[in-house]
């Protein structure tokens, strides 16, 4: 052990992004690059009857023009095993397969051209006649239909427990349609060598691509390549193999020639998914003491009409709080549009809005402390899966943040604290998020001059992956950190599970630490010695490396326990008494996320995951027109995010942890839980400082002024 783990150790990719080396996924440079772009539907439903691809033909530059008129049919095999990210109902768009539009903005053909400013202009020339249907573009509740498993549960009578609570809160909330807006554009190269396929691809799962692939032009896995080195951020965009990367690799095999697909800023907001716009009603019963005895929650999302998009909304109501008796109901409202999917902490955050604004209004009610009320139903034990904990340090959460936040300082009383024109507030929630783990696959490789390569299919979209897994293999190899080089997104490196759900570094990393472990147990065969000491060893008889590689699964862990990462998040507003205009001084966390590999990277994930939920609070929100069933603002000048100016003081603490019981490394999750509570914690803070409670995101000063 070389004690590297729980070190801040400086990014080791950190001079590769900003010197400009990183590559990706359309930075690869490939002889004989040709450049695609995208026909789309204009309306929300219909059937394509004619198209006119004749002056896109004729135009300057152009190679071929593709639509479901003259695309080959592709076999798109059933997968024994659909991917876990992959809705469980319906099925994904077939890219340029028949002429029925499903939502506006739909691929329905690609022009492939020697530039990419050609095949854009050629892509303006095609002309579509369609026959147009009925589109259901609003979001009508009353279309509403349950949504599988997921449909209703029950612990107790919450209905009968909820009509006979002395205090009552009962309230509608609404989460709106939201977009990932990751740096980095979704980008596909798709190079063909006689029957074998190469993708440069931006995912958050190279394996996968490689398999969908495979069966969507019936050829065989291993005739396929993935390799994704870098994503420039995706929240959970990236997850699934969306219909531009089949496009690219079907005009690709087309002309013959290399071509790279990179979708335009507004096309993210229909060639990838979204967060799904839910309503919620949300209903607390309570004893006049604040014990809570009844929960009902009811959430009404969107899904698409061709597939069946699901979220763990109601997990939070369930678990959070100690509660005899919960009642719970999820339903899905089919619309044309494209298919929403996971965005940083998915369901998790929705449910958590409505719960955490719920709960501050109980407070209320019962003229309360937030926190006191939250204390007063701390769960022992997760009762809706009837599990104990496998570590749970929230009780420290709580203690720490309030402490550093000043918690003590606040009023009780909503408009009570006040600065000049400025009108001040202090708002709290809860943070959870479920601590995942998934099989993962290392190789270790140690060479005769002392250095380590460690090789595995994850990404990284920005976590910090290179720099936690290196410290995970130098800390097991007993090397300096500098001595082991970590590479991964490439399918030829063993396998590793989606980068998403805050699963790597119990998965990725227990399976990192396995592969060095039994490289350190081969090593020992030649010897004593340590991890400075091996490479000596190797030279010493003649050998110039030793590989083992490894496999790493959960045991029986989540039959035994529930695993939760947890978090305290505390924020300050000011609101301007004569204009409405929100700012946001200071947000302050605090998280038990297990053992922190490296304090410096997840401090950077919290403070992310806060900026994320400021926007959640304030800013984001997909203006949709029902009338065309489009997004209007799908620019990033139109749909607000955080900026720079946005943000003041953002503190992530860590309070210590370590579960075992969940895994080997004792790690969490904690890309997620970093969102969650944020938006809740300012929209409590806005009702303290200006007595107006918003229950409708993203809160804007008009809602103050009305």
């Amino acid at each position: 052990m070389s004690g590297v783990i729980g070190q801040p150790i400086r990014r080791v990719d950190g001079r590769a992004k900003v010197t400009g080396t990183a590559r990706y996924a359309a930075e690869f440079d490939v002889a004989g690059l040709a450049h695609a772009a995208l026909v789309s539907s204009t309306v929300a439903k219909g059937r394509i009857t004619a198209m006119d691809t004749a002056a896109a033909e004729r135009a300057e530059g152009v190679l071929a023009v593709i639509t479901h008129l003259n695309a080959p049919r592709l076999p798109y095999r059933r997968m024994k095993e659909p991917p876990e990210v992959n809705p469980e109902s319906g099925g994904p768009l077939r890219a340029l397969q028949e002429p029925n539009v499903l939502f506006s903005g739909q691929p329905i053909g690609v022009v492939i051209a020697e530039t990419l400013e050609q095949a854009r202009d050629a892509a303006s020339l095609v002309r579509v006649t369609y026959a147009t249907a009925t589109a259901r573009t609003r979001f009508d509740t009353r279309r509403a239909r349950a949504a599988g498993d997921e449909g209703e549960r029950r612990r107790g009578a919450a209905v009968r427990a909820l009509a006979a609570a002395p205090i009552r809160v009962d309230e509608r909330y609404v989460h709106p349609r939201e977009h990932h807006n990751a740096m980095e554009l979704h980008a596909t190269i798709a190079v063909w060598e006689d029957d074998r396929l190469t993708l440069y691809d931006k995912t958050q799962w190279v394996d996968n691509v490689r398999a969908e692939i495979a069966h969507v032009f019936g050829i065989p896995d291993d005739h396929v390549r993935v390799i994704s080195p870098f994503v420039g951020g995706a929240f959970g965009s990236a997850l699934r193999l969306w219909p531009h990367v089949t496009i690219a690799a079907l005009a690709a095999r087309h002309v013959r020639r290399p071509v790279r697909l990179e979708l335009t800023r507004r096309e993210l907001y229909t060639g990838v998914g979204f967060r799904p716009h839910t309503a919620q009603r949300l209903a607390l019963g309570a004893r006049r003491d604040g014990t809570l005895t009844a929960i009902v929650h009811e959430a009404t999302a969107q899904t698409s009409a061709y597939e069946q998009y699901t979220e763990e909304t109601l997990v939070a109501p369930r678990m959070t709080y100690a509660c005899p008796n919960v009642l719970s109901r999820y339903r899905l409202v089919p619309m044309d549009t494209n298919t929403p999917t996971y965005m940083r902490a998915p369901g998790l955050v929705t449910g958590a809005f409505a719960l955490e604004t719920a709960l501050d209004e109980l407070a209320v009610a019962l003229d309360m402390d937030p926190l006191a009320l939250r204390l007063k139903n701390y769960a022992e034990r997760n009762e809706d899966d009837d599990l104990p904990w496998s570590s749970k340090e929230l009780r420290a959460c709580y203690r720490l943040a309030a402490d550093r936040f000043g918690w003590a300082r606040r009023s009780p009383a909503p408009r009570s604290m006040r600065e000049g024109r400025m009108r001040i507030g202090y708002g709290m929630a809860t943070a959870v998020y479920p601590a995942y783990r998934s099989e993962a696959s290392a190789s270790a490789t140690l060479f005769a001059d002392g250095t380590a390569l460690v090789r595995t299919a994850a990404s990284d979209m920005g976590p910090g992956t290179y720099t936690s897994m290196t410290q995970v293999a130098a800390d097991a190899l007993g090397l300096p950190i500098e001595s082991v080089r970590f590479e991964l997104g490439d399918t030829d490196f063993p396998d590793a599970p989606v980068h998403g759900g805050s699963i790597t570094m119990a998965s990725v990393g227990n399976a990192v630490h396995a592969a060095c472990e039994t490289l350190c147990r081969r090593l020992r065969t030649l010897g004593d010695g340590d991890g400075r000491s091996y490479g000596a060893l190797l030279r010493e008889r003649g050998l110039e490396r030793m590989e083992a590689t490894a496999h790493a699964k959960p045991g029986d862990e989540s039959e035994r326990y529930a695993s939760f990462a947890f978090g305290a998040v505390f924020a300050e507003v000011r609101v301007d008494a004569d204009l409405g205009v929100i700012r946001v001084p200071r947000i302050i966390g605090a998280y038990d996320a297990g053992r922190i590999v490296n304090p410096t990277i997840a401090r950077s994930q919290c403070i992310g995951g806060m900026v994320g939920g400021l926007g959640m609070a304030l800013l984001e929100r997909a203006e949709w027109d029902a009338r065309f069933g489009r997004v209007m603002n799908s620019n990033i000048a139109e749909y607000l995010v955080p900026v720079h100016a946005d943000v003041v003081e953002l503190e992530a603490l860590f309070v210590p942890a370590d579960d075992r019981r969940f895994n080997a490394l004792g790690v969490k999750g904690l890309a997620e839980i970093g969102i969650c509570g944020v938006a809740p914690a300012i929209g409590n803070a806005i009702y303290h400082a200006t007595g107006t409670r918003v229950r409708e995101l993203p809160i804007t000063l008009e809602a103050l002024l009305r």
